[in-house]
């Protein structure tokens, strides 16, 4: 059997994807107004028909405008399905849940900002919402929230086999994709009913819009988002649509840059897991290394470079041996900037403690820019070599 061809994001497309909903200007422009002039229903027939996946005019900003639905044409494109955008990943993960309905929610670990939305459309439904565990056994009803690669450390987990399971109970899948947007992974061929992204991160890609994502595999999927969007009133400003649809023509060549650096770091990183010394890392620093590209292939026979095979996810964690060194090690660095967020083109670290309570307090998130890979494992290793003769460390 011949290999399977590497799945390759196209720069024409992303360039040119968008292109029947053009003006005559080489930018797209934004439009700042709420609301469009009517048409003449004595010059036109078809007055009354508006097709919101399609719109050859607008009425009001909440139902459409041309930069968004630019940005959602091309969206729809690379993710090989009808992509919806919202206000932010949050808003995304809400409009998910009222599409849904679910009667239970499985979900285990994974964003905690997800939790909390959860946490608040349960209080809606007056609680009752039971939440089980992804590896619980499924009913009718349920909905299996799966974040794959896993936040924060960058884990995979088998789209294909909670597919069925939850299929199998009468269920859905919702895969929250954020960690592997295309080229890297495609859920809808793994069986998932619905993704979602947090638009903020790779789609974004420069650390400045915040946007959700949800992709639906119809397009008249689409139109009960576009409903429930539209009465929510959580769609995507002006301005945000503008700075993602810029952004989305370069995402053939950020994503696959920013996927081969963090290889390239996890598993050099890796080499001094354990506690061990490895290319001038000290000893004793690094106590352990996630990354899909560890992982291996688990007991079902689950290989991540099957289903990530666009390339492995720019964004994994570090478990420190000391929580003195997790609080040094972001302020330690030259490269790497010391804040939370991923995507963005530059490189950032974080304690992740500071932004998830839960987390373990010696844990290190890194979201790996475009910067020369080299030149961000001399920052790493002059780091870790600093923060061992701060006198902090020696407490």
């Amino acid at each position: 059997m011949a290999p399977k061809p590497v799945p390759k994001l196209s720069g024409t497309q992303l360039i040119h994807g968008d292109d029947d909903h053009a003006g005559s200007e080489v930018a797209p422009s934004i439009s700042v107004s709420t609301t469009f002039r009517a048409v003449n229903p004595l010059e036109v027939e078809d007055a009354k028909q508006f097709d919101e996946f399609n719109p050859t005019r607008h009425i009001y900003s909440r139902y459409t405008q041309t930069v968004s639905t630019r940005a959602e044409r091309i969206l729809s494109k690379i993710n090989e399905g009808y992509a919806i955008t919202y206000s932010s990943g949050l808003a995304a993960s809400h409009a998910a849940l009222v599409h849904f309905s679910p009667k239970r929610i499985a979900i285990t670990e994974g964003y905690h900002g997800c939790h909390a939305t959860i946490g608040l459309y349960k209080r809606n439904r007056g609680g009752e919402l039971p939440l089980i565990d992804i590896d619980d056994e499924f009913q009718p009803g349920d909905l299996c929230w799966l974040e794959t690669p896993l936040n924060p450390t960058g884990e995979a987990r088998d789209i294909k086999y909670y597919a069925d399971k939850v299929h199998a109970a009468g269920g859905w899948l919702l895969i929250d994709s954020t960690f592997a947007p295309p080229p890297i992974q495609y859920p809808f061929k793994w069986g998932a009913d619905i993704i979602m992204h947090s638009g903020t991160k790779y789609f974004g890609g420069h650390s400045d819009l915040l946007c959700g994502v949800l992709v639906a595999p119809t397009v008249e999927k689409w139109r009960e988002l576009w409903h429930i969007r539209t009465y929510l009133g959580n769609m995507l400003g002006s301005l945000e649509s503008w700075l993602l649809l810029r952004s989305l023509r370069t995402l053939h060549l950020r994503v696959p840059r920013q996927s081969d650096s963090a290889y390239v770091l996890a598993q050099w990183l890796a080499k001094a897991a354990g506690g061990k010394s490895a290319d001038g890392i000290p000893s004793g620093i690094i106590e352990k290394v996630w990354h899909s590209s560890l992982q291996g292939v688990d007991q079902r026979g689950f290989d991540p470079k099957t289903q990530l095979e666009g390339g492995w996810n720019p964004t994994f964690a570090i478990l420190l041996t000391k929580e003195t060194y997790a609080t040094l090690l972001p302020h330690s660095v030259k490269y790497f900037i010391p804040a939370t967020s991923l995507g963005g083109v530059e490189s950032l670290i974080e304690q992740r403690i500071h932004s998830d309570p839960g987390a373990d307090p010696r844990l290190i998130r890194i979201s790996v820019g475009v910067e020369d890979v080299e030149d961000l494992k001399d920052d790493l290793r002059k780091a870790f070599q600093d923060i061992l003769k701060h006198p902090k460390a020696k407490l």
